[in-house]
C-alpha cells in the first residue's frame, strides 16, 4: 500500500495517509492572539485537513497537544470541549514545551482514521 502525501513540500506534508490512518500537525497561522484564538485557528485548520484526507473530527484517534504554559490549558480545554461532539474525544496527551516560533502557544499532532 502506498503512502498518500497531501500537499507535500520540501520539509513536510499537510498530512500523510497510510493504511487508513491520517497523520498531521497543525499550528496557528497567526500567533498574535491568545490561547483561545490560537486553538480556534488550529481546530479550523484540522477540520480542513481532515476533509482533504476524507475524514472528520469524529474519526480522531489521538491528539498530542504541545503547550508553552500549563496555566493556559483550561482556556485550551474550553475550546477543545466545545469543538468535539460528546463521546468522540480521542486519546490525548498534553505536554509543556518550548515551540519554535515566538508567540506560538500551542501546536497539535493528530492521528485519525481515514474514511
Amino acid at each position: 500500500m502506498d503512502i498518500q502525501r497531501i500537499n507535500p513540500e520540501q520539509r513536510w506534508s499537510d498530512a500523510t495517509v497510510f493504511r487508513g490512518i491520517v497523520h498531521f500537525v497543525e499550528v496557528p497561522a497567526r500567533v498574535d492572539g491568545d490561547m483561545a484564538d490560537q486553538t480556534r485557528q488550529i481546530l479550523a485548520q484540522a477540520e480542513h485537513t481532515l476533509a482533504l484526507a476524507g475524514s472528520n473530527k469524529a474519526r480522531l484517534l489521538m491528539a498530542t497537544i504541545y503547550v508553552t504554559d500549563l496555566t493556559l490549558v483550561p482556556a485550551f480545554n474550553e475550546i477543545w470541549d466545545a469543538w468535539l461532539a460528546p463521546g468522540t474525544a480521542p486519546a490525548r496527551a498534553c505536554i509543556k514545551v518550548e515551540l519554535n516560533k515566538p508567540g506560538m502557544l500551542v501546536e497539535i499532532a493528530f492521528v485519525a482514521a481515514a474514511a
